[in-house]
């Protein structure tokens, strides 16, 4: 995928979280493809090696590290800024999913594990993120990853983990009204269901090809059609668009 076309991105400076997963890795490339330098962050130091060996330009960084635990988070913004000067994008697509049969058969742990992942984590991120963008003077980028749950309220014991993507819908639009004033726009991309590993967790065939009949389009979508919506919002031609949910889901949502 290339996205030259003014869009702004050459040599722009992107950290992407959960960047070995499905659909981070094609976000990865797309932006290595559009000229920026990527820094890939997820907790397998190995694996982020591995997506940075794909990536076209750079140079690019890999960053094997736990975002979970709060306090150390700077220990990864810290290698991202000493290779690359200054951070332009951030984009947010590591997440976790506990998929139960029924919601009665949630645990605390489940709910735990993925709130702190999919949102605690993530707000933290975003503001640490947020205030080195405001310290660098030239505004920035943040891109969060929501899911059709948020709206739909997920199915059976996927309610945990469509409350967290709730919760990213909500906070994108606090964030984006708080860091405005300082040139910062804050969106979210609502995928529908991409055809990666998570989606294929816990289901066997009958249950995805009940979720596949839902769809208008009648695919799932392959990770790589979920890249072209980070990128534009990362780009010059969303300069005005903050506060947004871009739902790319096939027409299975629609609002």
């Amino acid at each position: 995928m290339a996205f030259n076309l003014a869009s702004g991105l050459e040599g722009k400076k992107v950290v992407v979280t959960g960047g070995t997963g499905g659909i981070g890795r094609e976000v990865c490339l797309g932006f290595a493809a559009a000229g920026s330098q990527v820094a890939v962050v997820d907790l397998d130091q190995a694996r982020a090696d591995a997506v940075v060996a794909e990536l076209d330009g750079g140079p690019h960084i890999a960053v094997g590290h736990d975002l979970r635990p709060v306090g150390d988070q700077h220990v990864a913004l810290d290698r991202i800024l000493a290779a690359f000067g200054r951070i332009d994008v951030l984009v947010q697509t590591a997440a976790v999913l506990v998929r139960r049969h029924s919601v009665f058969d949630v645990t605390e742990a489940d709910w735990d594990v993925q709130h702190d992942v999919n949102l605690k984590a993530s707000f933290f991120l975003a503001q640490s993120v947020a205030r080195i963008m405001r310290d660098q003077g030239q505004g920035g980028r943040i891109i969060n990853f929501t899911s059709q749950g948020w709206m739909s309220g997920g199915f059976g014991g996927s309610v945990a983990y469509a409350a967290t993507k709730g919760g990213i819908v909500s906070m994108t639009r606090g964030l984006a009204r708080s860091l405005a004033k300082d040139k910062i726009t804050v969106n979210a991309v609502s995928p529908g269901a991409a055809d990666t590993a998570m989606m294929r967790s816990g289901m066997d065939d009958a249950a995805l090809a009940a979720t596949v009949a839902q769809i208008p389009l009648g695919y799932m979508a392959a990770p790589s059609e979920l890249a072209g919506a980070v990128l534009f919002l990362a780009s010059d031609h969303a300069s005005y668009v903050t506060g947004a949910t871009i739902n790319v889901s096939g027409g299975w949502l629609m609002y």
